[in-house]
């Protein structure tokens, strides 16, 4: 090990239904203690989140409604891992946008007060982004080996970014070579989506809100209940056609999920209502 420990250290990873942090829950735990003398101690575990587990999460890390069925619940572990985390420091990948905020999340539930107050945060996503810059800049020395000379200036930046994207293509076999390929590669649709950045987004035949603290709530429900919110989303900087959804649902006319493409379903919200 290169780096110096003057009290354990947990490196950890969650697998989880989603990246709702208030509504999505652990399917799997995996935690590495490793110790001042560098000598380690694992724990693992997969959990039933008591929630379906999404299709397309399925599809990512492999972990189906099926295989957590006789797995414990988080509340039926989580004492054992609150205590293997106390006076311990935390590492992980991207663990400070998502993996810390969902375990404090889930102890809460199990009514336990994790706290990170007193702990060293190490984020090694967080390292890499400062040691490897993600700007145009250094995509062009990195793919073409070359100095961008006239950062900045609209047209240079534009034939940079073809120079990079042309290097990318024969630097990786496997990536595809169509727009419409390109397109899915670097930009894949979530189906669950009915704006472009997933603001509003299907949960079953529900239009929900996707983002903030109201992410999760119906747009039935929120009618009902706290019309204001949407009132507020009316006067905001949301897009036209997200607008318009909301401005219907405070109307009493809910979208309707189709058997059209998503994209289809947004347009057609103009002539729907």
């Amino acid at each position: 090990m290169n780096f110096k420990l003057t009290r354990p250290i947990v490196f950890f990873d969650l697998e989880t239904t989603g990246i709702n942090v208030s509504r999505d829950r652990i399917v799997e735990i995996s935690v590495v203690k490793i110790f001042p003398d560098y000598s380690e101690k694992t724990k693992k575990r997969l959990i039933n989140p008591g929630i379906p587990i999404p299709g397309e999460t399925t599809e990512i890390h492999g972990i189906s409604d099926e295989d957590v069925k006789d797995a414990p619940t988080f509340r039926q572990v989580a004492k054992s891992f609150f205590e293997f985390l106390e006076n311990c420091d935390l590492g992980g990948f991207n663990i400070i946008k998502f993996d810390v905020p969902l375990l404090i999340a889930e102890f809460k539930r199990c009514d336990l007060s994790f706290s990170t107050k007193d702990k060293q945060l190490v984020d090694v996503q967080k390292i890499y982004h400062k040691k490897e810059p993600r700007t145009l800049a250094a995509a062009l020395k990195f793919y073409c080996n070359e100095k961008h000379e006239n950062a900045h200036g609209a047209e240079e930046d534009a034939r940079a970014t073809i120079r990079v994207l042309n290097a990318q293509l024969e630097k990786y076999d496997d990536m595809p070579s169509t727009v419409v390929e390109l397109a899915e590669y670097s930009n894949p649709k979530d189906p669950s989506f009915i704006d472009m950045m997933g603001k509003l987004r299907w949960r079953n035949d529900e239009v929900v809100i996707g983002f903030g603290h109201k992410s999760g709530m119906s747009l039935r429900e929120l009618a009902d209940k706290e019309p204001n919110y949407l009132q507020w989303i009316l006067r905001g900087d949301f897009s036209e056609d997200i607008k318009i959804i909301v401005k219907n649902a405070i109307q009493g006319e809910f979208l309707q999920k189709s058997k059209q493409s998503d994209k289809n379903q947004v347009e057609n919200s103009h002539s729907v209502f």
